[in-house]
């Protein structure tokens, strides 16, 4: 199957359904058109035109005023990419390189950028035949682009730097002479093309929102099976006291829960207690505003991967050639740094109903083991999802409150977008990770609530559950039983 790259909008959903189901790409007519069009367009303009054009016939950053010749341009452009080429520390997942691959040649298709079509079907035989760049995580300022991991993701390209395929780091040069592709050369203005752009940004944010969104409608799965299991109170979920309050996300989630438990025993059974802990008893607001957030982040996000962000940009239709500054990644950086804190919001509440299910309350056993003493239980599972929320805490600091200023003081202010993008993608790690160490609790807690049953609906993902995470009768070796469980949350849609 194949994705079009069009002027049609690229949606999240659409990402996340190109990436699941392994979709291939391909230009549409109207996209080679446009890059066409652009590219003839600069062609006669450099012929015609005497002053200095930004990038394209002067250096970059502060050396803009130094004119380069005409024979030197394609020099340049690969000068750029090699001396730019700085990346460092951990290597980026393959499956957010393969994102910027898809990310990229999207903002290429619009016909602002100035490339050959050959550059823009090379970026898109990189992802159809899973040759992915080797790109590291640190080195990107965010905001003359993502300079450094951008340019580790175009060297291959040109037959330089290293690509992982068939599970194997290989040159670059290897693996085009075995697929019998001819590196690229590229004209004036194709290296900023390609360098320039927030799509290193981009992909975590896009791949973060994806599984933030998946997260959330777990959360709130998990938060439902622990709110029967600590025999918590449904009236706070009830549709008035929440609609009164207007905030969508509170809505959304109060109806989730209330679907979820709908004809369960234990939530209808009379109640000894008046009130419930915060954590059970705010579920709505908290997973609602994680919800508000998330859907913010998705709008800011989706404009910014249908958007070119090279400089300069090119409009033939206006005989305009401006040098800008839509590759500064501010209006992406604050939302991702907002979106962390919402993602951490879901595993710090969700470490503090673990916490509660383990305290010995509600005719729930200490640590939920019949023997404890004996058995240390679910004590030790929980230190861990508060260790991993504490180093949450941590990554939330908003790395778009910092700017050092480069390149000579040409770029004083930089967003470091990049940074808050990887720390998001951590921060989504951690989160998984804390829900899945709630959901082995819940599980368990549910278990000595016998013979009363759940719902329909938790009691079924429980069952499922139960084939992949037995009861834990006596102490045993709890990692792989922590892993099971991630596991089961990132396949349970």
């Amino acid at each position: 199957m194949y994705h079009h790259i069009s002027a049609e909008r690229l949606t999240i959903e659409r990402v996340g359904e190109i990436i699941s189901k392994g979709y291939k790409l391909d230009l549409s007519q109207e996209a080679i058109e446009r890059i066409c069009r652009c590219r003839k367009y600069l062609d006669e303009k450099m012929e015609h035109q005497s002053e200095p054009i930004y990038g394209i016939t002067t250096g970059f950053g502060s050396l803009c005023n130094i004119s380069i010749g005409k024979d030197d341009l394609s020099q340049l452009q690969k000068n750029l990419v090699m001396s730019h080429a700085c990346g460092v520390g951990e290597r980026v997942p393959k499956e957010i390189v393969k994102l910027m691959l898809l990310l990229k040649v999207q903002s290429l298709s619009y016909g602002n950028s100035g490339v050959q079509l050959s550059t823009v079907q090379r970026l898109i035989d990189f992802y159809n035949e899973d040759v992915t760049p080797v790109v590291y995580q640190q080195g990107s300022l965010g905001a003359s682009g993502d300079l450094a991991p951008l340019a580790n993701m175009s060297l291959p390209l040109l037959g330089l730097g290293m690509v992982e395929w068939q599970g194997k780091e290989l040159p670059a040069a290897e693996v085009l002479a075995l697929k019998g592709w001819q590196p690229v050369t590229l004209m004036s203005k194709e290296g900023l093309a390609l360098l320039n752009g927030t799509q290193f940004m981009s992909a975590y944010g896009v791949w973060s929102l994806i599984q933030a969104r998946r997260l959330s409608r777990v959360a709130d799965k998990v938060g439902a099976m622990s709110l029967d299991a600590f025999d918590g109170r449904i009236e706070p979920f009830c549709a008035p006291v929440n609609e009164v309050r207007h905030h969508k996300g509170q809505i959304a989630t109060a109806g989730a829960i209330r679907a979820l438990l709908e004809g369960s025993q234990i939530i209808r059974r009379p109640k000894k207690h008046v009130q419930d802990p915060y954590s059970f008893r705010c579920i709505p607001q908290v997973h609602g505003a994680a919800k508000d957030t998330i859907a913010y982040v998705g709008s800011v996000l989706e404009d910014e991967i249908n958007s070119p962000t090279d400089n300069p940009t090119v409009f033939p239709e206006l005989d305009m050639v401006v040098s800008a500054g839509n590759f500064h990644g501010e209006p992406i950086a604050l939302p991702m740094d907002f979106l962390a804190v919402a993602v951490a919001e879901l595993g710090n509440i969700s470490e503090r109903r673990t916490y509660q299910l383990i305290g010995g309350k509600r005719d729930l056993p200490s640590f939920l083991v019949a023997k404890p003493g004996l058995n240390s239980g679910f004590m030790i599972p929980q230190y861990a999802a508060a260790s991993i929320v504490s180093q949450s805490k941590g990554l939330c600091w908003p790395a778009s409150c910092d700017s050092i200023p480069s390149s000579q003081g040409q770029e004083d202010h930089v967003s470091m977008g990049s940074n808050a993008a990887t720390k998001l993608y951590r921060v989504v790690c951690n989160t998984e990770r804390v829900l899945a160490i709630e959901l082995m609790n819940a599980a368990q807690a549910l278990d000595f609530r016998r013979p009363l049953k759940s719902s329909p609906a938790i009691e079924a993902w429980h069952e499922a559950y139960r084939r992949v995470v037995p009861f834990v009768d006596n102490d045993t070796v709890m990692t792989p039983l922590i892993a099971a469980s991630v596991e089961f949350i990132r396949n349970a849609e």
